[in-house]
């Protein structure tokens, strides 16, 4: 993180870090460099270090700045994906033979990579309830390089006590990453409560208008941050120019956004609970819910996700999805626009029939920041 904005308040850094005036123009938003190679003055002349595009690229370099910034970390590295980052840390990370305990409430691609892919390449894996440092601790092998945790989870909403697995991590000597995405960095500050490694999709509340993918690693240590630099140079999975451009955009407003998804989230939660067909609110702001005292501790506010249970079983909740009007039958999350999804059928489809199986009369909300009451007004109707 780069000690001009290292002590400025978050909103500062939101707009300010890694978003330096051009020194050509004066332009006082980053150009989006959309070229591939640079002139060199003479055989290693480089200018400002940049020689070819997918090692590094001004545009990308000013988000992956911002991103150190506003996480709190040494380095920060953006991608094409969310995936492609994490593929990238698990593969700077671990060697065949090596474990990880994983959570057994994480998002469905995440699970995909472990269960199809790292799993192949000789790495094992142990799920765990990562909301109870007792079970996660259990979990730990002398093999265990890593302990991957996602707080609030995605999608039944858990909430892990940061602080305790990072201590678990380092009895361990195991590396611990946390999936900040449905936080964001503005509400939740994983590096300072101890972990390793800060993963998100930059594609959800960090782009924040549902128009980029992309994705962002964070590293506590800058040693730890080379590495993944190495990696992140040798695969190649990029952010590209504009999309890095996208989602530094998005950042700018990122505070007052979750500012609003929280509160809006919040209504959305509190009505869900009297609803005569909701059996089952899943929501860390509510008073009820098992996370509350940790999130309430760890977190700003309690984010703009909400999952709920329905009467009736898996049709009736698909029903309700597909009965919304203003919530947005679609997949993804964290945009200003509000979205409804059955994980069972949709973003979780992957996990079916393993440990981290979603029930089936689940419905998952991302509420945006329209007007409360309209929110409200539809959900009503789509529960009948």
């Amino acid at each position: 993180m780069s000690d001009q904005h290292s002590l400025h308040s978050f909103e500062t850094r939101a707009i300010h870090a890694g978003n330096t005036a051009d020194p050509q123009t004066g332009a006082v938003v980053p150009p989006i460099y959309q070229v591939s190679t640079y002139k060199q003055d003479g055989v290693g002349g480089l200018r400002g270090g940049y020689e070819y595009s997918r090692s590094a690229n001004p545009t990308r370099t000013a988000l992956e700045e911002n991103l150190a910034a506003i996480e709190g970390g040494r380095r920060g590295l953006a991608f094409a994906s969310g995936l492609a980052a994490e593929d990238c840390l698990l593969r700077t990370l671990l060697r065949p033979g090596d474990h990880v305990v994983i959570p057994n409430d994480a998002y469905g691609g995440t699970f995909r990579l472990f269960a199809k892919v790292v799993e192949r390449w000789g790495v094992d894996f142990s799920v765990a309830n990562t909301s109870d440092p007792a079970a996660v601790r259990t979990s730990v092998t002398d093999r265990t390089k890593v302990i991957w945790v996602e707080t609030p989870s995605n999608p039944l909403l858990g909430i892990t006590d940061i602080a305790a697995v990072a201590d678990i991590a380092r009895t361990a000597g195991a590396k611990l990453v946390v999936d900040n995405t449905f936080a964001s960095p503005y509400l939740q500050q994983p590096i300072a409560l101890g972990a390793d490694v800060v993963v998100h999709s930059l594609t959800k509340y960090m782009g924040g208008h549902s128009d980029v993918v992309g994705g962002g690693l964070i590293a506590a240590d800058a040693g730890l941050g080379e590495e993944l630099a190495y990696h992140q140079n040798a695969m190649g999975a990029v952010a590209g120019p504009f999309d890095a451009w996208l989602v530094l955009r998005g950042i700018k407003t990122l505070p007052v956004r979750m500012d609003r998804h929280s509160e809006n989230a919040a209504r959305v939660a509190e009505m869900l609970t009297r609803h005569a067909k909701v059996t089952e609110v899943l929501y860390p702001g509510l008073p009820e819910h098992p996370g509350h005292e940790i999130a309430a501790k760890q977190m700003r506010a309690f984010g703009g996700m909400v999952s709920f249970r329905v009467q009736g079983g898996e049709q009736a909740a698909v029903d309700v999805c597909n009965r919304a009007k203003l919530f947005t039958l679609g997949e993804s999350l964290g945009g200003v626009e509000s979205l409804i999804e059955h994980p069972g059928r949709m973003t979780h489809a992957s996990v079916v029939g393993s440990a981290l199986e979603v029930p089936a009369d689940l419905v998952r909300l991302s509420v945006g920041i329209e007007a409360a009451d309209d929110l409200l007004a539809d959900l009503q109707q789509a529960l009948g």
